[in-house]
């Protein structure tokens, strides 16, 4: 195969700009191989996260051509080889160097989550149609491509009101799990905004793990918000209570 030009950002959080470098293709090379060569022969110093190179570890993210995905799991051959490649950080994140950025904020929000807790005289005896709803969202490697794709956070940096996919992911988990105790609904609303999201299932799309954020997360969730504080009954036996 004929070698491709990539343009890859370079530069940190003060700029930068693409830089193009010529790779030779080989068969079966994936976009993380291309960044390896990259590294080995022209630029020592591309600062690249990656860790597995196996899609399980989601360290290598970034935005191939405009689509945010995991450089070890694009195949070279998938891409137009007549025209240059461009790679570049996640744009929902602020830049350390290069390609790499500084996701630290989702750890942040992941804090404001309560863990699972077990309800009082939990029988821990489950048969696997128990769990089937819930096993989904654990496939999450935290790439955090749904985070970087969501225009609440990508265009309107919604950072300070808005949790994101991946943590509404979290939260259905564990507001799903048959043996949790602990209501997470008042957190949904306030803290995580989840009613910011309008369900454009663009998180769904771009998720490695082909987990159904929107239609398994995301409308449920919001069904239960619906249900705890929007319901016309529960409001007026709330309001009789005094609550």
């Amino acid at each position: 195969m004929p070698d491709v030009t990539l343009k890859i950002f370079r530069g940190d959080r003060e700029g930068g700009q693409t830089a193009d470098y010529q790779v030779p293709v080989a068969p079966g090379m994936v976009v993380l191989d291309a960044l390896h060569h990259v590294q080995k022969h022209q630029a020592p110093d591309l600062a690249v996260r990656w860790n597995c190179k196996a899609g399980k570890c989601g360290s290598c993210s970034a935005e191939v051509n405009g689509r945010p995905r995991l450089t070890c799991k694009t195949r070279m051959d998938s891409l137009p080889q007549d025209k240059p490649i461009t790679i570049l950080p996640m744009k929902s994140f602020p830049v350390i160097k290069d390609l790499v950025t500084d996701v630290s904020w989702n750890y942040k929000v992941n804090k404001k989550i309560p863990g699972f807790t077990p309800k009082a005289g939990t029988n821990w005896r489950m048969q696997q149609e128990d769990i089937d709803r819930v096993q989904e969202f654990r496939k999450c490697i935290e790439c955090f491509l749904c985070q970087n794709v969501c225009h609440v956070l990508r265009e309107h940096d919604k950072h300070e009101q808005f949790g994101g996919p991946r943590f509404f992911v979290r939260v259905a988990g564990l507001e799903m799990h048959p043996l949790d105790g602990v209501s997470r609904v008042g957190l949904l609303k306030k803290e995580l905004g989840l009613g910011l999201c309008n369900i454009t299932k663009c998180c769904t799309e771009v998720c490695p793990e082909e987990i159904h954020i929107t239609d398994n997360a995301i409308i449920p969730l919001k069904e239960r918000v619906v249900d705890e504080y929007y319901d016309p009954v529960l409001r007026l036996v709330r309001k009789i209570r005094g609550g």
